[in-house]
């Protein structure tokens, strides 16, 4: 890659410091006044009696260095400088802990407020698609997982340090040196896909997206572009998403430009990310267009670099890790790739720049994560319907949160599909969290409806579930067939960190009353993760993701299929995670 620039080494600022260090000694005992304490090196044993001598008190008498620190008046001490058995004689200044630095892009993103909500990605598992990673660097050894090389070298170590300072922007470890990342305990996997020049091939890169994929990992990272696609690089992207991967990708460093998103950020199963600088202004380097979704900090980045040091990048290929780290720690509490990408644009903050400039605005992780740790928000889902007849039916919906509110009013908003859900029914004020239900009449028969959930609290705050469907009895319809499962089958995505299925289904009954659909985990009888669907009609489908974190061994995966009028279809195949 030759789109970043290099700023200055963590090895020239320590250079300068330790000189600095040393000056300000030597000037600090020349205009010292009163009592001092010196470190007195000296030539011979006469040296060593008359620092003694001089001292009102003998710090420490070194054991094999021709040293004495001691305690003495400044006076004495720049007259021992004179003395022919004396090497010098010094200001025993201090030595402080190097600290270790929050970036800046990490704060303007408030990862860091994430990390003391106790967000840290643990669980999750990055794929740095790049020039591989330092493994033995002190601050990413520890999140070090594995890694394959793609590039022909035939390792997976970094020689260039564009990889490692990527890895550092995702998921540098949170250990009071050098810089901490905005995830800090996922797990890093790096395939080399890049050679140690910058370069690869379309099918370099493509290989080692399949690799992330078929691996199981999370987010795939890729901090590199080219001006045209490859169907070949496409299908690689396109197979990763569809098995659960959050691919993001830089945007590339054209600008100022117009419409030169690169690939593959380009592709639609990719997430397109721009860089800014620390005033919030678009990068001059970022390209810009349509395919735009996130921005994120690209400007002078510090990170860590190769042979354990560090150094300050810029370019798009900064910006891009930032969002990996984000994604990454959201699919560590759970959201599939496909969630985690919309709850990156949802919170996102708007910095004024062009939706082609900044797509959904600046990442926030904080916001992403829901604030960890800080005030919960407002939050209604909406369940199932029941005994649906001809003219009725009881919709069910549950408030989850009250947000920090004393009580919130929920009701129903409902009307045929296709149409305003402009009917509500009465409401009710709920002061815990809990299901309600409410029954309408004057129904349709044989009509598609759509319903959701909606609460307004008494701070003002208002939440609204997602829509769900039902379909009245046909007139003269009994309603007595029981619904089938048509299709159940399970992608195994385990991997070391989760046990993860992705549960496709399909459901059907004859009486066009299906009601509902829910699918269980289960391990020893105890379940670990489920879902439901309000279905309706006479057919339907879907798929979702049940996991358990850290889970091993077998489970028992059930789909269970209720039509309107209670009638049921179950199904449960073991798997092994």
């Amino acid at each position: 890659m030759s789109d970043d620039s290099n700023g200055i080494s963590r090895r020239n600022v320590l250079k300068m410091a330790g000189s600095s260090a040393a000056a300000a000694g030597l000037a600090g005992l020349a205009t010292a006044s009163g009592q001092v304490e010196v470190n007195v090196g000296f030539s011979s044993d006469h040296g060593r009696v008359a620092a003694k001598e001089k001292a009102d008190e003998v710090v420490r008498d070194f054991d094999s260095l021709d040293i004495v620190t001691a305690k003495m008046p400044a006076a004495s001490a720049k007259g021992l400088r004179n003395n022919p058995h004396v090497r010098y004689v010094e200001e025993n200044g201090e030595v402080h802990a190097l600290a270790q630095t929050l970036p800046w892009g990490v704060d303007r993103v408030d990862a860091d407020v994430a990390h003391d909500n106790g967000n840290t990605g643990s669980g999750a598992d990055i794929a740095i698609l790049d020039t591989g990673i330092d493994s033995d660097h002190p601050d990413l050894q520890a999140n070090i997982g594995t890694g394959k090389d793609f590039s022909g070298k035939g390792s997976w170590e970094d020689g260039a340090g564009h990889g490692t300072h990527c890895a550092g922007i995702a998921n540098a470890v949170d250990n009071s040196q050098g810089v901490v990342g905005v995830s800090t305990e996922a797990t890093l996997h790096a395939g080399k896909v890049l050679g140690d020049d910058g370069s690869g091939s379309f099918a370099d890169v493509a290989a080692g997206i399949e690799w992330a994929a078929d691996q199981g990992y999370d987010v795939a990272s890729l901090s590199l572009g080219a001006s045209s696609g490859s169907t070949a690089l496409q299908d690689a992207v396109d197979y990763a998403y569809n098995n659960g991967v959050l691919v993001v990708s830089s945007a590339g460093n054209s600008g100022p430009c117009t419409d030169c998103v690169g690939y593959p950020a380009a592709y639609s199963n990719a997430l397109a990310v721009s860089s800014t600088d620390e005033d919030d202004s678009l990068s001059s380097f970022s390209s810009t267009g349509s395919e735009i979704e996130l921005a994120a900090p690209g400007g002078s980045v510090y990170s860590t670099y190769t042979g354990g040091g560090y150094d300050t990048l810029s370019g798009t290929s900064m910006s891009c890790p930032h969002v990996s780290g984000a994604g990454a720690q959201l699919m560590a509490n759970g959201a599939s790739n496909t969630e985690a990408r919309q709850a990156l644009k949802d919170s996102a903050e708007d910095i004024g720049l062009g939706s082609n400039e900044q797509g959904a605005g600046l990442l926030d992780v904080e916001a992403a994560l829901g604030g960890g740790g800080g005030d919960p928000a407002l939050a209604v889902s909406t369940g199932s319907a029941s005994n649906v007849t001809e003219t009725e039916a009881t919709l069910g919906g549950s408030l989850d949160d009250l947000g920090g509110a004393s009580s919130a009013d929920v009701y129903f908003e409902y009307g045929e599909s296709g149409t305003t859900l402009d009917n509500t029914t009465a409401t009710q004020t709920l002061s815990a969290t809990g299901s309600f239900s409410d029954t309408v009449s004057g129904l349709n028969a044989g009509t598609d409806y759509d319903f959701r959930a909606v609460a307004n609290a008494s701070d003002g705050d208002s939440a609204t579930g997602t829509a769900g469907t039902f379909t009245t009895s046909s007139s003269g319809g009994g309603g007595d067939t029981a619904p089938t499962i048509d299709t159940f089958s399970i992608n195994n995505r385990s991997n070391g960190g989760w046990a993860r299925f992705e549960v496709s289904w399909g459901v059907s009954d004859a009486d066009g009353d299906l009601a509902s659909v829910d699918l269980t985990l289960a391990q020893s009888g105890s379940t670990a993760d489920s879902a439901s669907f309000s279905v309706g009609g006479s057919s339907a489908s879907g798929s979702q993701r049940l996991q358990d974190k850290k889970g091993s061994g077998s489970y028992d995966v059930t789909v269970t299929v209720t039509d309107a009028n209670g009638n049921t279809a179950t199904q449960t195949t073991t798997v092994t995670a």
